[in-house]
């Protein structure tokens, strides 16, 4: 298994990926998929590779992708960094593919002098809150109507990124500023 970060080149993969995991975890997500069905290809190019402010991931096994991350730059406050997307293929889970992916998306997070990564879970996917608590994530106590669907909740889990050389929080060069909504991922 590998993950590799996508560039605007790999619209078609992310969109074909991103759609799998609307259609098998509708529950999990902030959107729909008949929302992002409708999306142009301007939209996939731009969460594909081309937002300085973003990347996404994709993990593939035997020449299938398997999995999908991207995690973006909040506007507010600086040095906020957002994962979102976050879906392993069924057949795939349990096998350390999410671990890989968000693993890499901390990284990335880290390589761009973000202070820490902030995720939205879905209350009832006490599988993945489990999964992020693992890898250090704690729940701030933020709570909020699941945007796709107001009938369910979600919570808002954080990890601090260690200061890097210098004191600044991950070392690399600095997170690139979004600007717009604090919560929509791009």
């Amino acid at each position: 298994m590998e993950v590799r970060q996508t560039g605007a080149a790999d619209w078609a993969d992310v969109r074909r990926l991103r759609l799998r995991a609307l259609a098998d975890a509708p529950g999990a997500f902030a959107s729909t998929l008949d929302a992002e069905l409708a999306f142009g290809d301007d939209v996939w190019r731009r969460r594909a590779g081309a937002d300085p402010a973003a990347a996404t991931f994709i993990a593939r096994d035997g020449g299938a992708d398997i999995a999908l991350a991207r995690i973006f730059a909040e506007a507010d406050p600086p040095g906020r960094t957002h994962l979102v997307s976050m879906w392993v293929d069924p057949g795939h889970r349990r096998q350390g593919v999410a671990r890989a992916l968000i693993g890499r998306a901390i990284r990335w997070a880290a390589e761009h002098r973000a202070g820490e990564v902030v995720l939205w879970v879905a209350d009832q996917n006490a599988a993945a809150r489990r999964l992020y608590e693992s890898m250090g994530f704690r729940p701030t106590g933020a709570r909020q109507p699941l945007p796709s669907d107001p009938t369910r909740t979600e919570s808002l889990m954080c990890l601090a990124l260690p200061p890097g050389p210098g004191g600044d929080a991950g070392g690399g060069r600095a997170v690139p500023r979004r600007t717009g909504p604090r919560s929509a991922p791009p």
